[in-house]
């Protein structure tokens, strides 16, 4: 079924004619217009556009020399997170104060996915100003899981994990600062991977990433099956002319990565936050499955992680400036206590808060001290992890109802680490747990070593079975 195949599955099959794009589109957007109702996924869809754009793709196919090279994902459908700009289509990032935006421009990462022939069927939910790990915001409302929709699908890009979960896109692009692309990732039993730092343009993004706090966001793909994670990421990588901080970088091949003596690293007392037994328990399973392929298991004490929430809120207050610059901006109310007490603006309750965190103060020593912590960490870990990789817990347990993360900064401990540090991450699931939730681990791996993760990611697959679709099938 198309609703199952992978983007290079499809790509290959509507290449051959097997298949013909208009009906791979038709089939996506038949799920993701059955599954709105209790998901909320699509903030904003264009399936008649994606329609029109499917009947180019088959006539541009059925008239193809037998040697023209096809583009990559030519007729394949993928969805966009709503904060990543798409030309002439809603740019709100959720805030109520732009409602009336509409995108001036194509962000690159996502314009190379469409000059590679993807076709987009919307914009997907996220939350608001990409703020919290729950998709909900004044102007699309809640985003729910793909497996109950009585618990959260993660954030910012909810709405992203869970088109994909339900069948409804073989893949979607996402963008990643504290965790935003694995944790919606992990709770709805999908891939999705956080490039290394520097290796994707950030432009054309509301809120933009102007000065450092680049270094914090990747923008990356998640997807249901791990053989599309590279073939995206090389797409949409490389330098853009805008993007001050992003390099050109020449992508090792997952195949060519032997597991036989492949260093694996678990860290040990990373997390003061208490992680479930269940989770802890995917990661050993994890770690055995490797063991048996060659890998080389090793445990190593890692304290300093747990100080990984602290170092990220205070990396991305030095690095970003403050949220009441960006609301305002916008063209939002003032922020004032009293304006936050009547939730004037249009803010959520996440946002309200994060609103009144940045007005206390903070020691300019205390942040310098940090800083320096959050480059002996870095130094740390990449030592550690060497030519290996690292397994590590998305997240202290499966995904919570709704609104239980709200004003906890430390749940995002496990997956805000590697913002700070830059490194790529690939989230893998590992099955689902006795309420069919989705169970997983993250892999991460040194810098430009974003092969390696996904080659670990593969064999996982293989020996978990890889995406969880929902207990009705996808879709």
């Amino acid at each position: 079924m198309p609703t199952q195949a992978s983007a290079t599955v499809l790509a290959k099959a509507i290449r051959g004619r097997r298949v013909s794009a208009r009906e791979v589109v038709e089939a996506h957007i038949e799920v993701l217009e059955r599954t709105q109702p209790r998901t909320n996924a699509p903030a904003v869809p264009r399936f008649e556009a994606a329609r029109a754009e499917a009947d180019i793709a088959d006539v541009r196919i059925a008239h193809a020399a037998p040697d023209e090279q096809l583009p990559l994902l030519l007729g394949v459908p993928c969805t966009v997170k709503e904060m990543i700009g798409i030309e002439g289509m809603p740019h709100t990032a959720g805030l109520v104060a732009r409602l009336d935006r509409r995108a001036t421009g194509t962000a690159p990462a996502a314009q190379r996915l469409i000059d590679a022939g993807a076709i987009v069927l919307g914009l997907t939910n996220m939350s608001e100003v990409g703020i919290w790990i729950e998709t909900n915001n004044r102007v699309y409302g809640l985003t729910r899981n793909a497996h109950d929709p009585h618990r959260t699908a993660g954030g910012s890009s909810g709405g992203a994990a869970v088109a994909v979960a339900v069948g409804g896109s073989p893949l979607g692009l996402g963008s990643d600062m504290g965790g935003s692309i694995r944790i919606p990732a992990f709770f709805n039993g999908v891939f999705g991977h956080k490039p290394t730092a520097g290796l994707v343009p950030n432009s054309g993004m509301f809120p933009d990433t102007v000065g450092d706090i680049g270094r914090l966001l990747s923008i990356g793909p998640l997807t249901r099956h791990a053989e599309d994670l590279m073939p995206v990421l090389r797409t949409v990588a490389g330098p853009d002319g805008h993007d001050p901080f992003v390099r050109r970088v020449t992508f090792g091949d997952p195949a060519a990565v032997g597991l036989a003596g492949l260093p694996v690293v678990l860290g040990t007392d990373t997390s003061f936050v208490p992680v479930r037994r269940e989770i802890r328990e995917a990661r050993e399973r994890a770690a055995d499955a490797l063991a048996e392929q060659g890998a080389a298991i090793h445990r190593v004490p890692l304290r300093s992680m747990r100080r990984a929430t602290e170092l990220f809120l205070i990396a991305a207050a030095e690095y970003g400036g403050r949220l009441d610059h960006i609301v305002l901006a916008a063209g939002a109310p003032p922020v004032t206590p009293w304006n936050l007490v009547r939730r004037k603006g249009g803010h959520n309750l996440m946002t309200a808060l994060t609103l009144v965190a940045e007005r206390l103060p903070r020691s300019a020593n205390q942040s310098r001290r940090t800083l320096a912590a959050a480059r002996a960490l870095s130094e740390e870990v990449e030592s550690t992890l060497g030519a290996g990789v690292l397994l590590h817990p998305p997240f202290a347990r499966a995904a919570p109802r709704h609104y239980r993360t709200i004003a906890r900064p430390w749940l995002q401990t496990a997956a805000s680490v590697f913002n700070v540090l830059g490194l790529p991450v690939t989230q893998v699931p590992l099955g689902r747990n006795r309420f069919g939730l989705p169970l997983g681990v993250q892999v991460a791996a040194g810098p430009n070593r974003d092969h390696v993760t996904i080659a670990v990611a593969h064999a996982l697959e293989r020996a978990f079975g890889g995406w969880c679709p929902p207990d009705d099938g996808p879709g």
